[in-house]
């Protein structure tokens, strides 16, 4: 026995103290990861909910929720009105099949002159102008069926458009930014257009899934292992140590 009373000597005190906290805090994280995990699953529920009601016209939808407009995300939207082209903006950085090109986002404007935007699907990078006449939308008024997005925020670490001036192309879809440029008021979402894919441009974006929870499991594993693997090995350690005193 006196070899395990060299454990409660303050320098095996303060290992124990160290390696305890360690092992809480993998454990801690790794919890974190199942809360995450559970929060991951409730949003692909409620998104896979939302995207699976019945189109309603945007206007009713918007009149409904108010200022609450994050429960719009995803739900299927109908708009009605006349696209114009000449207000398009280019989202650069999108890819189909591997390909880079922009994704056209273009009013479109309701008889009441109000307009929403509406991502009409990808172009290649070739096509850098606007209008994009290439991938020119219907002309007169038409009703586009959609999915609805909210506006997109600049990430901290992510590129910046200029805040002055006539952008063409654009990182993201920045409503209240392109509403500077718009000469007609946007509604606070847009809408990402459901479509067909054919030979014709725009491609339609693909619709969104609500199947994928995140790497959030895997890395719970891992804390939870950190944390076995760190309270074995100190276990080994400290016998190891002690053995040598012997």
């Amino acid at each position: 026995m006196p070899q395990f009373r060299r454990l409660l000597a303050p320098r095996w005190i303060i290992a124990h103290f160290v390696v305890l906290l360690i092992v809480i805090l993998f454990v801690r994280l790794g919890f974190w990861q199942l809360d995450r995990l559970d929060e991951r699953r409730l949003e692909n529920a409620v998104g896979e909910a939302r995207a699976s009601d019945d189109p309603v016209d945007i206007s009713v939808l918007l009149d409904a929720v108010g200022g609450d407009i994050e429960t719009l995300e995803y739900r299927r939207a109908l708009a009605t009105g006349v696209f114009s082209s000449e207000d398009e903006v280019l989202i650069r950085s999108q890819v189909y099949l591997g390909a880079a090109g922009f994704h056209v986002i273009t009013p479109l404007v309701g008889g009441g002159g109000e307009a929403i935007l509406v991502n009409r699907g990808w172009v290649p990078l070739g096509l850098d102008r606007v209008p994009v006449t290439e991938a020119s939308p219907p002309s007169g008024e038409v009703t586009v069926e959609g999915w609805v997005h909210l506006s997109q925020e600049k990430p901290p670490l992510g590129p910046a458009d200029p805040d002055d001036g006539r952008l063409t192309t654009a990182s993201r879809v920045d409503i209240t930014r392109i509403q500077e440029q718009t000469p007609t008021s946007l509604a606070p979402v847009y809408l990402v257009s459901i479509g067909e894919r054919g030979e014709e441009l725009p491609v339609p974006v693909n619709p969104p899934t609500f199947d994928d929870d995140g790497p959030h499991l895997a890395y719970a594993i891992q804390w939870f292992a950190f944390a076995l693997i760190g309270l074995v090995g100190y276990v080994f350690l400290a016998r190891s140590q002690l053995g040598r005193s012997v």
